[in-house]
């Protein structure tokens, strides 16, 4: 069976060679499909602040730049989602802006149409109007001219026969139709050409109020499609970070799988340590001592009530993709204050242990009929020595991040009966 180091070997190995998938440009999408989209990108947030808060507490056996790399890499990936929701958004607002604009462009064109059909017909009519009154005029000269009197009574004294008078009368009656109708057309035309006016000024006036929205409208698609542009661009620059990152922790892997190896390696020494600690105390006979009502261990930290930010137990790596047991709890104690021993004992020792940092170990000797101890991990440095002995309460260090890579200051606290780990809670009275 391969051993534990080995399949985390494997497992990093996998993880940090996988591609990142690059998210490629918005496609045009309708409101609802948009609408999908938000809500996922929602959701792939929540889930890369998850990733984060598990990275936060899974990241102490790495050291230095490597640490720095992963986080940065969760990081990078957690801007990802938000940064194609903003190209969604860009550029739905450009296709929406634009097809605005061709709307308004069509119904501004088929306004510019009617204006021209409008513009064409007033002049006809105007052209015919034209004509109509110089007919009428021509009518009133050619009358004036030739003295004619197309009254009835002057066509019945003029006739000297009765085919005079048919012939008369008909002339008459023929002049007048014409120049009865002449005047029909002339009014016609005037009324045509009225309303045409009318309907000339309300198109024109149309025209302008389009040619305005057309120009807001065209100016506003091409904000939208700067926006979707520098949306594209930046997504672009992000996907590339993600991409670099990656291939650094792949470059980086032998470094990578070396503090893995470390961290290993000192938590077995550090079992080695108890176990020997325990042969001589059983060699020495030591017996069980007695213990109150109620916790086995004060509160040490500063805080009160403490305050857990990191529970013990199998917990998610989002960088090697692997399980790793967590084996005390994290108490909240900011960079500098004071650390307690949490009960009477001996210092074993105050060194610095990889993935560790700064420990102090402390043996509380047989609780119940089994070994106690505990230690107080990633101190910025420690003001007991090995051999020591201190009492519950007593000052033994100040709290720090040293040892790995952490979010920030932290206790890490852990508990070992007859040389394992357990869970701290019960012990401390949570």
């Amino acid at each position: 069976m391969p051993s534990p180091l080995a399949r985390t070997r494997r497992a990093f190995v996998a993880a940090v060679v996988a591609a990142v998938t690059l998210l490629g440009a918005a496609t045009p999408a309708g409101a609802d499909d948009l609408d999908n989209r938000r809500k996922a990108t929602q959701d792939a947030i929540n889930a890369n602040q998850q990733k984060q808060a598990q990275l936060q507490d899974a990241v102490e056996e790495l050291q230095g730049s490597i640490a720095d790399a992963g986080a940065q890499l969760v990081q990078l990936q957690g801007q990802l989602p938000a940064a194609q929701q903003a190209v969604d958004t860009a550029t739905a607002s450009y296709q929406s802006a634009q097809r605005e604009a061709d709307l308004i462009a069509a119904r501004l064109a088929d306004a510019e149409q009617q204006e021209t059909q409008l513009t064409d017909t007033i002049a006809t009519d105007t052209a015919k109007a034209d004509q109509v009154r110089a007919t009428i005029a021509q009518i009133g000269r050619e009358a004036y001219r030739n003295g004619a009197d197309v009254s009835g009574l002057a066509v019945v004294l003029a006739a000297k026969s009765p085919e005079d008078f048919v012939e008369g009368y008909a002339q008459m009656s023929a002049a007048l139709r014409s120049q009865t109708q002449s005047l029909s057309s002339l009014q016609t035309l005037a009324a045509q050409n009225k309303a045409a006016q009318n309907r000339l000024s309300a198109v024109k006036d149309k025209i302008t109020d389009l040619k305005a929205q057309a120009d807001a409208k065209v100016a506003e698609a091409a904000t939208a499609k700067k926006a979707a542009a520098d949306a594209k661009a930046q997504l672009d620059a992000l996907t590339a970070q993600v991409s670099a990152q990656q291939t650094s922790l792949e470059a980086q892997k032998a470094d990578i799988e070396a503090q893995l190896a470390a961290a290993d390696a000192a938590s077995d020494q550090l079992k080695n340590d108890l176990a020997a600690i325990i042969a001589q105390q059983q060699a020495a006979g030591k017996p069980a001592s007695a213990i109150v009502s109620g916790a086995v261990f004060g509160n040490p930290t500063v805080h009160a009530p403490m305050v857990v930010t990191s529970e013990y137990g199998m917990r998610w790596q989002p960088i090697l993709h692997i399980y790793r047991l967590h084996a005390g709890l994290d108490l909240r104690s900011y960079c500098g204050e004071e650390v307690y021993a949490g009960r009477a004992g001996t210092v074993q020792w105050a060194m610095f242990r990889s993935g560790y940092g700064n420990q102090v170990m402390i043996d509380h000797g047989w609780v119940n009929g089994a070994s106690t101890m505990s230690s107080y991990s990633h101190l910025t440095r420690a003001v007991v020595s090995a051999g020591q002995q201190v009492q519950a309460g007593q000052l033994v260090g100040y709290a720090g991040a040293t040892g790995g890579i952490s979010t920030g200051c932290h206790l890490h606290f852990e508990v070992y009966i007859n040389g394992s780990t357990v869970n701290p809670r019960p012990y401390l009275g949570l």
